[in-house]
């Protein structure tokens, strides 16, 4: 099976939602809110959603999604925009419509809401902290299952950069790959057939010296994987000696918010981070109905 390219228009992304709150809905209603049930069908109500906290809002196609899936007849509209920040108690979004309906729909539009905007909040923080340097801030492969897409738009919304989507679209040779391989001449030899078909062909080096095999075999995009600050500033000199053949350097492994900053300072070009999708903390929010 080939799995497409995404884009990340806002088409695909409408689509990308529309599919992810059918699953989200069928694991949550199933068959059926026996809850709202309890609730007057023909009773209209008034609601709005608060964040607790500040915030990137991020998740607005999945909670709309949502909506059109569950109260086709209501109306709502956003009053803080896709990856724009709000502040604690801030009314983000205000709907109206059949207060089953909205019942029904809370919890899986706040779902969204809250990890997508958890995502971008996090990925914001380390946008800033690099403010000033080449660096970029890249997402990982490190994501809840089935949501992937997702959260690299969150990501992306954050103001990060994604790397690699899936195992598909580029290479990313590991040391497991090299061993299997035979060594870097030999994987990055091969590499070189997929150079039409991917995206990047990148390489992961632990030592110097496995830095300057790389390089030496014509790699132009190196993760340095775990080096300690005086290897990573030994990298860089090192490539930046290549002149017009130096590499992408890419740092992983290890990296924090509190350390972020050095870290774009050694000079690298992309500072990969899995804790963006991987340790996710929600953000909080709350719906709050008006007139029930």
């Amino acid at each position: 099976m080939t799995t497409p390219f995404f884009d990340f228009s806002p088409a695909s992304v409408a689509t990308l939602a529309e599919a992810d709150v059918a699953r989200a809905l069928l694991e949550d209603v199933g068959s059926g809110d026996l809850t709202a049930a309890l609730v007057d069908a023909n009773r209209h109500t008034r609601a709005r959603v608060l964040a607790r906290e500040a915030a990137v809002i991020c998740g607005a196609p999945w909670v709309d999604a949502t909506l059109r899936q569950v109260a086709p007849t209501a109306t709502w509209q956003w009053l803080v925009a896709e990856g724009q920040t709000c502040h604690p108690d801030q009314v983000v979004l205000e709907l109206q419509g059949p207060a089953q309906q909205l019942l029904t729909a809370e919890r899986t539009a706040l779902n969204f809401l809250q990890l997508l905007s958890g995502v971008a909040s996090r990925t914001a923080e380390h946008v800033r902290a690099v403010v000033g340097t080449r660096a970029q801030i890249v997402d990982t492969r490190k994501t809840l299952p089935g949501l992937r897409l997702a959260q690299k738009y969150a990501v992306r919304v954050g103001g990060g950069t994604n790397h690699r989507i899936g195992l598909y679209d580029a290479v990313l040779i590991k040391e497991n790959h090299i061993s299997a391989a035979g060594g870097i001449p030999q994987v990055l030899q091969r590499a070189a057939a997929l150079a039409q078909q991917a995206k990047f062909i990148e390489i992961e080096v632990e030592t110097l010296a496995q830095l300057d095999e790389a390089l030496d075999c014509g790699a132009r995009m190196v993760l340095l994987d775990n080096m300690d600050m005086t290897a990573l500033y030994e990298a860089v000199r090192r490539n930046t000696a290549r002149g017009d053949q130096k590499a992408i350097l890419e740092i992983s492994g290890g990296v924090t918010l509190e350390r972020v900053r050095a870290l774009a300072e050694v000079g690298v070009d992309r500072i990969s981070i899995g804790a963006l999708t991987k340790d996710v903390r929600a953000t909080d929010y709350s719906m709050r109905f008006l007139d029930l």
